[in-house]
């Protein structure tokens, strides 16, 4: 019998490669929120072909999550079997310039999701969470699960709480928790205030980059990186493959981190988009810890556990990062062009 399953924040740069990824590798019914007040683009859906060739299968409802799901529109959703809450303000930046505004709508995003988790019982509630929860790493060595919650900035800060609301409603309710820890992820339809979307458009535009350095300004962060289809399939191998674990049985939920499988600097991201362009870099290294407050220089997760279970990611790297950049420079409207 064909599952049916809920998407929160479905206009949404990640949720909406998800939707396409569930489209593409299942007989599903989906269930889409979305309050299009935030980052939410409702192109990013219709402009879809997977969507196009599949709209009966898709229904889209608009909810601020800021507000409790009403009856009314729990009746409109249905019964589900299978939820990924992806709704969530996700920008570093934003969160240091408005951390109150924007750490109050993380919180009750994830009260609404695990209140309404906790009405309608799922078979799997997957909350969508970051690897900067964990707060920066020395570049060698990466975090593995359940390491120390150390937040550097109110973005992280916001997703370790809602982490630990969803831990407290899998203890106190028995909600069906997986929680996630992702590393950056890039690809098609992401916002262009992300960091690869933003250096396509400062290449094309020959305008200066800013790259985050340490104080000598000589050596820039590196991150993990991942293709939104890669995200999206390991989410979809959980929900068929990973056991639910329960308290008492279990003293923690199951928790696993989504890695890319190469750490690259920020420097050598920069160039390697504008050699793919084919146009020279402009950029300036920049002291992090004076032009961002809270900087982490180095990101790092353990990606061995999810591999342990039997999951392979689907695309290269190197292929689907190529693939994404020709994407932009093909469609610049998307990065206000």
């Amino acid at each position: 019998m064909s599952k049916r399953i809920l998407l929160t924040g479905v206009g949404g740069f990640i949720s909406s490669h998800c939707l396409s990824h569930v489209l593409v590798n299942t007989d599903w019914e989906v269930v889409g929120l979305d309050s299009w007040n935030h980052k939410g683009i409702s192109e990013r859906v219709s402009e879809s072909k997977h969507y196009q060739d599949n709209k009966h299968r898709v229904r889209i409802y608009t909810h601020d999550l800021n507000s409790p799901i009403s009856h009314v529109l729990e009746h409109k959703i249905g019964k589900v079997d299978y939820i990924i809450n992806f709704a969530s303000d996700s920008h570093v930046d934003r969160s240091i310039a408005h951390p109150s505004i924007f750490v109050k709508n993380n919180v009750n995003i994830a009260l609404n999701m695990m209140d309404y988790a906790r009405t309608v019982n799922p078979e799997k509630f997957i909350q969508i969470g970051t690897d900067e929860v964990y707060g920066p790493t020395d570049g060698i060595h990466n975090h593995p699960e359940w390491s120390p919650i150390i937040p550097s900035n109110p973005y992280s800060a916001s997703k370790a709480a809602q982490d630990a609301i969803a831990i407290s409603y899998w203890r106190t309710y028995g909600v069906p928790l997986i929680l996630t820890n992702i590393m950056n992820t890039f690809g098609e339809y992401q916002d262009s205030e992300k960091f690869i979307p933003l250096v396509v458009k400062k290449v094309l535009k020959g305008e200066k980059i800013t790259i985050h350095a340490d104080k000598t300004k000589t050596v820039s962060g590196a991150r993990y990186w991942l293709h939104a289809r890669n995200t999206s399939d390991a989410l979809l191998f959980m929900l068929k493959n990973v056991p639910i674990a329960k308290y008492p049985e279990s003293s923690r939920p199951e928790r696993f981190n989504i890695v890319g499988g190469k750490q690259i600097s920020n420097l050598d991201i920069v160039l390697w988009i504008a050699k793919i362009i084919g146009k020279e870099a402009n950029y300036e290294m920049v002291d992090a810890e004076t032009s961002r407050p809270g900087h982490d220089k180095f990101y790092g997760l353990s990606g061995e556990k999810l591999k342990s279970y039997g999951h392979e990611f689907p695309k290269n790297l190197e292929e689907s990062f190529e693939k994404t950049i020709k994407w932009y420079v093909d469609n610049p409207r998307w990065i206000g062009l």
